[in-house]
């Protein structure tokens, strides 16, 4: 976890430094919102990219014990009952969810194929699938169609999308002043703090027409990525 009030204060004093312009509380929240499932999205790019690297490289296999590290917390599993008027699994109505891992069904493993491909899977004799070798497809708005069809829930591994952040603050002689108990912090692993500050920064000097300030924020950015990888 971060600290969201330590990220802000942190964006203000860099952003006000030379006078550059004021990051309004509802700004803050919409850029840091932003770099929050910035970063998040980023661990998956890196993942597929070290994962091809060679089994033997000691250097990418830290990399990939540092990036499971980091998605260990949105990793969750969750049951789902069936929509009994339409047969299907409703799943965005129960979780929040990014990716979907594996879908099993009466402790099977169900094998996810095209929407397109069902039909000739159940017409042939040797794909069709079986209570024991279930498949599912899954359509848009994560709706999981399990064939054939029993009507048990299925149990589904999933990584959930991070929680929308906020810094909330209540007026007093016309300043906005932290307000712990209706903030919420972020998600990410407390290794991010600093990557936050300078994204968030990238995005206000967008919105305050300071590309001084956007680049300053990408070159410290820059220079942490390579220390990480040092």
């Amino acid at each position: 976890m971060v600290s969201i009030d330590t990220v802000y204060q942190r964006v203000l004093a860099l952003a006000n430094k030379e006078q550059r312009g004021y990051i309004t509380p509802q700004e803050f929240n919409l850029f840091a919102n932003q770099a929050q499932m910035d970063i998040f999205e980023q661990y998956f790019y890196d993942t597929n990219q070290f994962g091809r690297a060679p089994g033997n490289d000691t250097e990418y296999s830290d990399m990939l014990n540092y990036l499971k590290e980091k998605t260990h917390f949105f990793e969750k599993e969750r049951s789902v009952n069936i929509n009994q008027s339409q047969e299907f699994y409703n799943f965005q109505a129960v979780a929040d969810p990014y990716k979907i891992g594996s879908v099993s069904r009466d402790n099977y493993i169900c094998e996810r194929v095209n929407a397109n491909q069902i039909k000739e899977i159940n017409k042939s004799p040797l794909l069709k699938p079986t209570i024991s070798r279930p498949v599912y497809i899954l359509k848009d708005d994560y709706k999981l169609y399990v064939y054939p069809s029993n009507g048990n829930p299925i149990l589904v591994n999933y990584i959930r999308r991070p929680v929308a952040v906020n810094w909330s603050s209540y007026v007093i002689a016309g300043n906005d002043t932290y307000d712990l108990t209706n903030s919420v912090d972020f998600e990410l692993h407390p290794s991010e703090e600093t990557k936050l500050v300078m994204k968030i920064l990238q995005l206000a000097g967008v919105t305050l027409k300071d590309y001084n300030l956007t680049q300053v924020a990408i070159q410290k950015e820059v220079s942490k990525i390579q220390q990480e990888k040092q």
